[in-house]
């Protein structure tokens, strides 16, 4: 019997077909394709001022060491505007199949987090893939955490108060960075905020089957990602869990996560199983599966009811954790 697909949230169905409207490019993704894709986001860079938010934040732009020796990595630092010293701060990892996306872009929603809760938005440029493969990624995300760790004096944040947050692609490796942060040392995480991560390279879930074609973000989409990122090794028995983070034996011992995913995108599934074997390990992790959820809803559609109720749930989270650590 074949799969069903499950249907999406009535508006963000009128939003999505508005979107593939204005957006008719929906042939798979290709190498080929990558230059335009490319060229499409470094569009869309924020102007400093714009992510100042009207003088809200003081925005800075470092770039710092890599690990062993590798290039530097361009950090975002967003401080919001008289706020006390020894500040939170939200390590943001951006999206965009670990081939794309950019450490300026697609910042409106987790600045407005960083300003409702006074912490400081550190946003990290990673290399991307395929020029780049694991595990450039992973080693740029935690090469720049150390260094926000090493000068939280001078930055005003308090290294304890960290909390790693990512979407899809950057989702996966906060997730991964979690992992190395646990293993291989490093600053305290106080908190891991996934959403919508991407952490199993296997790509072989029951809904990566049943929500195949469904949306732009579809299984063959998430192949492509994965293949840019691993090329052969990709699903293979050899893939690290600083890769994959799914392909982790052993979840103990991380930071309180909070996940959330769509129940009609085709990560659906590995999302629900990490977080049950975070609570299998002894961990702490909330969950949210949002009915009739498409890959990134809250962006695409933003003035959805269940996008709202997204990022409230989302800010809700981060706003306990905080609170009471």
């Amino acid at each position: 019997m074949p799969a069903v697909p499950v249907p999406l949230d009535a508006e963000l169905r009128v939003a999505y077909d508005a979107y593939l409207a204005a957006e008719p490019d929906s042939a798979p993704m290709s190498i080929e394709k990558l230059s335009v894709i490319r060229a499409e986001i470094d569009a869309e860079v924020a102007a400093l001022e714009d992510l100042s938010r009207g003088g809200r934040f003081t925005v800075s732009q470092p770039s710092v060491p890599g690990l062993d020796g590798a290039p530097e990595i361009p950090l975002l630092v967003c401080t919001p505007s008289g706020a006390p010293a020894s500040r939170p701060a939200l390590y943001s990892i951006h999206g965009g199949g670990f081939y794309g996306g950019d450490h300026r872009t697609g910042l409106d929603q987790i600045l407005e987090t960083a300003e409702r809760l006074g912490a400081t938005l550190v946003s990290v440029g990673y290399r991307l893939a395929p020029e780049h493969p694991y595990p450039a990624q992973i080693d740029d995300a935690y090469a720049g955490l150390l260094w926000v760790a090493d000068h939280a004096d001078e930055l005003g944040i308090d290294r304890e108060r960290i909390v790693v947050t990512g979407f899809s692609a950057g989702g996966g490796l906060g997730a991964a960075l979690a992992l190395t942060v646990r293993d291989k040392g490093g600053p305290r995480l106080l908190g891991q905020l996934l959403l919508a991560p991407v952490l199993d390279d296997r790509n072989d879930s029951a809904s990566a089957l049943q929500m195949d074609d469904v949306e732009l973000y579809d299984r063959s989409r998430n192949e492509f990602a994965w293949s840019t990122l691993l090329g052969d090794a990709r699903g293979g028995a050899d893939v690290p869990q600083y890769a994959a983070p799914a392909r982790a034996t052993d979840l103990s011992g991380l930071p309180p996560a909070f996940l959330d995913v769509g129940s009609a995108e085709c990560l659906r599934d590995e999302v629900l199983a990490y977080a049950d074997r975070i609570w299998q390990a002894g961990g702490e992790a909330e969950l949210h599966v949002w009915p009739g959820g498409i890959h990134g809803f809250d962006r695409k559609a933003p003035e959805a009811r269940i996008s709202k109720a997204a990022v409230a749930a989302c800010r809700n989270w981060l706003e306990h954790l905080l609170a009471t650590n």
